[in-house]
């Protein structure tokens, strides 16, 4: 169905292009997937700018969500919904494309947050084009051309040659951009032999033909089920085979798989960095000389890394050294994985079942893995997309799948998840497990040589049957259910309810256990955040004991999971 066409770029305009760009990206995703031969043939560089662009338009329905439930008739501003779509693409971006795309996106948001309050019009997307390829190209260390900059930059060059509103020079750097990405293999070695253009480069096409419909309301030529502006362009030689569009792309994967193994560093490191321009400049130099595929993008105080190296510890010290690093992502290109020709990787038998679940730190992550389960990790504030979701889903490699999201506010990206990967032929049963103490409920009664039904019924029983609570600290004065607490306070959470206000840790854990076992109970979980000592466990443990004989405690430490302290009785 066309789109209502935008005729100037506004907030609404930002709204939709974010949308229509995340659905064409989940109609190309593996397709780019597919071709991903550069600079490491990992097949994640779809999705990557896929998820990448999910954390866009999640940040810019939140500035939207927001506006709606304040008092005043107006919506966000241009500038509001620019910087919220930059803001989440770098706090969200994936991989070497995702990032790349972050900076491309963070690069117009600065001309466009600078545009008349309202809109901008054709001049403004002409002017925001150029800074986003010209502010690209900076954040890469080494560029290499015949990449998504070399289609960046020539989708920026048509653009500044069109002359007219937002829908024309739109068409004219989607135009450019694609001629540029037929030319890709020209001008990299690697994409030749492959006879494949850029992936990167291709997920940029499908991004721009999301922005001509847009401002036209129709979708532009290619773009309706692949991000190849048609079927020959994904070839070296496109005269010689006018096959159709599904033998094109079987090609193309088994060309990418044949690609000899790229001889590179063994890690790929990404983190979000806190930190001061002039530190930034020295990491780079300290990266440069660490590993390769060095982009840093990112401005004001907060950027994005992404590097890949030998020595990922290295990496990750040199940020240390240059600000605060926080969700940091290593990835082990193993021996086996990206490193090898896909002919040699012989095909993983399905499982028949397996579970995947959310978990709020690093060490219940090993706890549930231990355990057999596909783990996400939810950092404090950064709850994982449902495309993060679906990843874990199709890594797990089973037939059939539990998912436990272990919060309660992510139900509905579960939910979107599992409807996802039902599409793929994956039979999924989404437990609400609102807390990470009812999914190790719900997993110690998980029996894989049960029938799938019965094994969930059993599952969610369990997870039911636990009380689930918290021990946090307030971060400003609010009202609660149990009175006013102030910034500092030590809140006893019971159920997702403040049920105590307190100012001692143990005091207030040892009443939120009073008040969940006065119910009864049989079985205690404690899990203990990094900044809680043991003795407080030893504290609990012992009041337990001496107040209820018949009731057992164990002890797990979760790590940095946001809470101070997550306690279940079952």
């Amino acid at each position: 169905m066309a789109q209502v066409p935008q005729t100037f770029f506004d907030a609404l305009a930002v709204r939709t292009w974010c949308g229509l760009a995340l659905e064409t990206l989940g109609r190309a995703r593996e397709e780019i997937d597919a071709i991903n031969v550069y600079p490491v043939a990992d097949g994640d560089t779809g999705t990557n700018l896929y998820l990448t662009v999910e954390s866009a338009v999640a940040a810019v329905e939140a500035v939207f969500a927001g506006h709606a439930a304040g008092s005043g008739p107006e919506g966000p501003t241009l500038a509001d919904a620019a910087r919220a779509m930059a803001h989440g693409a770098l706090i969200g971006a994936r991989g070497n494309s995702g990032t790349i795309l972050a900076q491309l996106l963070r690069g117009m948001a600065q001309v466009l947050a600078e545009a008349d309050p309202a809109h901008a019009d054709g001049q403004g997307l002409r002017l925001a084009l150029r800074q986003a390829a010209d502010s690209a190209r900076r954040a890469v260390a080494h560029p290499v051309e015949g990449t998504v900059l070399t289609v960046a930059s020539a989708a920026a060059d048509a653009a500044d040659g069109a002359r007219g509103d937002c829908g024309t020079v739109a068409r004219a750097a989607y135009d450019g951009a694609r001629a540029a990405l037929a030319a890709t293999p020209g001008q990299l070695p690697v994409l030749e032999r492959a006879g494949v253009v850029d992936a990167g480069g291709r997920g940029l096409v499908a991004v721009l033909g999301a922005l001509v419909e847009t401002f036209t309301g129709e979708r532009a030529r290619g773009v309706a089920g692949s991000a190849y502006p048609n079927p020959s362009e994904g070839r070296v030689n496109p005269a010689a085979d006018p096959a159709p569009v599904d033998g094109v792309l079987d090609e193309c994967a088994d060309s990418a798989a044949a690609v000899p193994g790229h001889e590179g560093p063994a890690f790929e490191v990404i983190y979000l960095l806190e930190a001061e321009d002039r530190a930034v400049e020295r990491l780079r130099e300290r990266l440069d000389a660490l590993g390769d595929s060095l982009v840093v993008v990112g401005g004001d105080g907060l950027w994005n890394v992404h590097v890949h190296v030998d020595d990922a510890g290295a990496a990750v010290e040199a940020g240390i050294e240059a600000g605060r690093p926080h969700r940091i992502r290593i990835t082990h290109f193993g021996a086996g994985d990206v490193h090898t020709t896909g002919a040699e990787r012989p095909p993983r038998e399905r499982a028949q079942r397996a579970v995947v679940a959310v978990v709020p730190g690093e060490g219940l992550a090993g706890l549930y893995t231990e355990a057999g389960a596909t783990t996400v990790l939810a950092r404090p504030g950064e709850p994982p997309a449902s495309g993060e979701l679906v990843q874990a889903v199709r890594r797990a490699h089973a037939r059939e799948v539990v998912l436990l999201p272990n919060d309660a506010d992510l139900r509905h990206t579960a939910a979107a998840a599992a409807e996802q990967v039902r599409t793929e032929g994956i039979r999924v049963a989404l437990i609400p497990t609102r807390s990470a103490v009812q999914g190790i409920a719900a997993l110690a009664v998980h029996e894989p040589d049960r029938r799938f039904d019965e094994d969930v019924v059993s599952m969610t029983s369990a997870a039911g049957a636990t009380r689930y609570a918290e021990v946090t600290v307030a971060e400003r004065q609010s009202w609660t259910m149990a009175g006013i607490c102030q910034a500092g306070d030590v809140l006893g959470l019971i159920d997702g309810d403040v049920a105590v206000i307190g100012s001692d840790v143990a005091e207030t854990a040892e009443t939120v256990l009073d008040r969940m076992l006065s119910a009864g109970g049989e079985m205690v979980t404690l899990v203990l955040g990094d900044a809680v000592p043991d003795a407080v466990a030893g504290h609990l443990e012992g009041r337990v004991r001496e107040g209820y004989l018949a009731v057992d405690t164990v002890v797990y430490r979760g790590g940095r999971q946001g809470a101070l302290l997550l306690i279940g009785v079952e």
